[in-house]
């Protein structure tokens, strides 16, 4: 393998909330509720938000709704594993740019230290595969404030609501 051939690893983007809600409540505000933390200024269609959809099955869609009807994928759903495991398929690139050819993987675990408290913890991996630059830049945006962390602060509210 030359040096131009190696793919260069990216380090995954790890954030971490806890939630005063059962292990249950926890993935279900996660998954079902999904459009009702979301933000609704992150999405890549060209109408403003109205939906936010994660389909509760292995090869579901996880896609938006544009206020005019149109939607957007941003992936598949790989695994669906209540009320403890979901891994979603992330075709946005660096530039928030649909992708066919490719995907990173978005693992959410909800792991229960007591009947009202769970740990909720997001790993977004295999950046790499969007290529070193790309990826780079991607690990930038869903590893700040506005990314994975300030999104998971909003989930936390509503979980905890």
């Amino acid at each position: 393998m030359t040096l131009a051939e190696r793919t260069i690893a990216i380090a995954p983007v790890v954030k971490t909330v806890t939630v005063r809600a059962s292990q249950a409540h926890a993935f279900h505000v996660f998954t079902t509720r999904f459009a009702t933390w979301w933000p609704a200024t992150h999405h890549i269609g060209k109408a403003p938000l109205a939906n936010a959809i994660i389909e509760p099955k292995v090869d579901g869609r996880w896609y938006e709704v544009g206020d005019d009807g149109s939607e957007c994928d941003w992936g598949r759903v790989l695994a669906w594993e209540p009320p403890a495991r979901l891994v979603l398929s992330w075709h946005l690139d660096g530039d928030f740019q649909v992708r066919t050819d490719t995907y990173s993987e978005v693992e959410v675990t909800f792991t229960a230290l007591d009947e009202t408290l769970t740990r909720v913890t997001l790993e977004h991996r295999d950046l790499d595969r969007f290529g070193a630059e790309n990826g780079e830049r991607l690990r930038a945006k869903v590893g700040s404030d506005g990314g994975w962390g300030g999104i998971l602060d909003l989930y936390a509210r509503a979980a905890n609501g």
